[in-house]
């Protein structure tokens, strides 16, 4: 399998390249610009009461099942240059439609509930008694937070990171309907291994993408694993 990637690679093209940078780039920018609401939102959902509460879950979730099409749409109604926020950003020099910051957009909102979901199960899975005796010796729940809560769901907001990294990485639907599909700007591998599906002759091109994408996976996948496992195994439940 090294030597499959290893060919695939000394094959890929400068244009192949770029569309492999840019989503690297994309997926990091995604997923680093995501964590801290990722890690609050999922904080508030495991250990926090407050009106609406299933409403925001659902809402969290919701571009889980949602065509992303659909999301790519929205994020073009809220954010594109006629949209309901872009005229406004774009007075302040914030530009997202057609942008490789768009699609970072979107990537983010698309692995958003990815990284959410193993976050809260790290935090629910966090003994109460620990957060209790931390308040007992004066701890507030701020303290708490960053105390006790926040380091021992370190593996988990890992794992969330990787997961959300991983879908943004694989993302085209709703990044080609909100930025398009534009080489250098906005042309992630998704949307280069489409194109080139769609002219005579990139098929071999198209196959040398697809062989980058699924290693690159199965990296982020495998990773994700082995954080699990080590959190278990320190957790003294490990196999």
């Amino acid at each position: 399998m090294h030597d499959f990637l290893s060919a695939a690679l000394v094959e890929l093209s400068p244009a192949e390249w770029t569309a492999i940078w840019l989503s690297l780039r994309i997926a990091t920018v995604a997923t680093l610009a995501s964590l801290p609401f990722g890690i609050v939102t999922a904080y508030a959902l495991a250990r926090c009461q407050f009106p609406g509460k299933t409403l925001v879950n659902g809402i969290v979730h919701l571009p889980l099942v949602l065509p992303p099409v659909v999301t790519g749409f929205v994020l073009l109604m809220l954010l594109g240059r006629k949209g309901v926020f872009g005229p406004s950003l774009a007075q302040i020099g914030i530009v997202f439609s057609f942008r490789w910051t768009g699609a970072a957009v979107a990537c983010a909102v698309m692995g958003f509930p990815l990284m959410v979901r193993a976050m809260r199960l790290s935090f629910e899975a966090i003994d109460r008694r620990m957060e209790l005796a931390s308040e007992t010796l004066g701890a507030n729940r701020l303290w708490t937070f960053l105390l006790v809560n926040l380091p021992l769901a370190v593996p988990g907001i890992i794992v969330g990171a990787i997961l959300a990294f991983a879908k943004a990485l694989g993302e085209f639907g709703a990044t080609i309907t909100f930025v398009s599909n534009i080489p250098g700007e906005t042309q992630t591998i998704s949307a280069a291994i489409y194109s080139y599906t769609q002219v005579p002759g990139g098929d071999e091109s198209a196959m040398r993408l697809t062989i980058v994408s699924i290693f690159i996976a199965l990296f982020a996948l495998t990773a994700s694993e082995i954080v699990q496992w080590r959190a278990m195994k320190r957790l003294g439940r490990g196999q």
